[in-house]
């Protein structure tokens, strides 16, 4: 039987190693994914590096690596040492998908969007020996179809107490910073909502109670949303996603979440500075609104989750310290921040770079731990030393009390807070060793 083997890596370090983990909480849904688009008579093997060593020895002779973030640099060091043990190697995913001319260097062929409509042909073309550079192609519709994930493949490694779900790809907004914007285009294209109830009909036969719907906005459309959560609803489920802050002012719909089982929505909010916004094309934010929408949004019931950027164009040493207060005052549990980075492929790095404000040109150092490029209101050396500084600040003791045990939902939900109090230590430690904490 032929063998594919199909891996998720993980980020390095700051000693360049693999980070690991006793327990895989996010497992990513790509490679069951993969693994169900691939004909019957291939055997699938898929790692998760964070949990298990990869087996470099395998007799699998075709090799898939994912490549999401600053983890793209373990994906080229692994597709490198498989291809010098004659392994064929194909890179996907995000990374691969919008630097793909670089990602040829270092594989047989890249694969460059939504897989299921090359997948096919590119094992076609594998096993007639006419395997070609670049596949590529993009759902044009607005709907797509996939089969259930294989997570029969993955049921024996060390995960979380939900597995992940698929409802839509893409987002309305175009932010210049964005890998989805490079791909999406402003597009959002949705799975039938059959298909997703299918979905999680299948985690919920596995004995899990929850599950997390991936989507890159949620709130992208509306009248879909609302029939899917209706379906979800009869479901039973426990369920997490992420979307666009203006959800904060849907009241109806918030209480239509929360009583489907939506517990916690995940905000890309960016900045505390409506210029930096601005710059990063994402004025449609106004973070003036941001405690009205959050508080509008727990006082329903669901949690808030934040992912933020420091090095905006209007960011200063004040604005950075000013978001400290703002993570405390609005009791974000987890908030996770990020050096804003201009990723090759981004609109956002095509502007830096023709405004020769990059301070450095090897890309394979972009990872996310410190300033590249100039900013008009500090140097790099400054913002990447405020960047850690926040970090540091508001994963002190006192603050992850305040964040998660001083707060007015926790006599509801005590276990719920405790659990986010051991992520935020868990966290804590990683800032510590100077590893950006990450949703593994």
């Amino acid at each position: 039987m032929k063998k594919i083997l199909l891996i998720q890596p993980s980020p390095y370090d700051h000693n360049k190693k693999p980070l690991k983990k006793k327990k895989l909480y996010f497992a990513g849904l790509a490679l069951p994914l993969l693994a169900a688009l691939t004909p019957k008579d291939y055997e699938v093997e898929i790692i998760f590096e964070i949990l298990e060593d990869i087996p470099f020895e395998t007799d699998a002779n075709l090799i898939g690596i994912s490549t999401m973030g600053h983890g793209v640099i373990r994906s080229i060091d692994i597709a490198m040492e498989f291809r010098k043990r004659g392994k064929t190697v194909i890179l996907g995913g995000y990374m691969a998908s919008i630097m793909a001319e670089e990602a040829q260097k270092y594989c047989d062929a890249v694969l460059i969007g939504d897989a299921e409509l090359v997948w096919e042909e590119l094992l076609q073309d594998y096993e007639k020996g006419t395997l070609k550079p670049i596949y590529k192609d993009r759902l044009e519709e607005s709907w797509f179809s996939t089969p259930p994930p294989r997570f029969d493949l993955i049921m024996n490694k060390n995960l979380g107490d939900f597995l992940p779900v698929q409802a839509g790809r893409g987002c309305p907004h175009s932010c210049s910073f964005c890998s989805v914007a490079c791909l999406y285009e402003g597009s959002y294209v949705k799975k039938p909502v059959a298909e997703v109830v299918r979905d999680i009909q299948q985690i919920k036969a596995l004995g899990y109670r929850k599950f997390l719907l991936l989507d890159d906005n949620i709130f992208s459309d509306r009248v879909y949303l609302s029939k899917l959560i209706e379906e979800i609803k009869a479901l039973g489920m426990e369920w997490m996603s992420q979307c666009d802050i203006r959800i904060g002012r849907e009241h109806q719909l918030l209480d239509s979440l929360r009583n489907s089982g939506c517990t916690t929505l995940s905000f890309g909010l960016e900045s505390i500075k409506k210029e930096s916004l601005r710059a990063m094309n994402k004025a449609w934010a106004n973070p003036d609104d941001y405690p009205a929408l959050i508080r509008n949004i727990q006082d329903h019931g669901i949690d808030v989750s934040t992912e933020m950027v420091v090095g905006g164009e209007a960011d200063t040493l004040e604005s950075i310290e000013a978001t400290k207060d703002f993570i405390e005052d609005n009791k974000i549990s987890v908030p996770r921040f990020y050096i804003l980075t201009p990723i090759p492929g981004t609109q956002f790095f095509k502007d830096i770079k023709a405004q020769g404000r990059l301070v450095k040109s090897d890309i394979y150092s972009f990872d996310g731990t410190e300033a590249v490029y100039t900013i008009p209101n500090m140097t790099p050396e400054e913002l990447t030393k405020a960047y850690w500084t926040l970090y540091e600040s508001l994963f002190t003791l006192k603050s992850i009390a305040k964040r998660n045990l001083f707060r007015k939902e926790f006599l509801k939900a005590p276990g719920k807070y405790l659990f986010y109090s051991v992520v935020n230590l868990y966290y804590r430690r990683q800032i510590k060793q100077r590893v950006i904490p990450n949703i593994f």
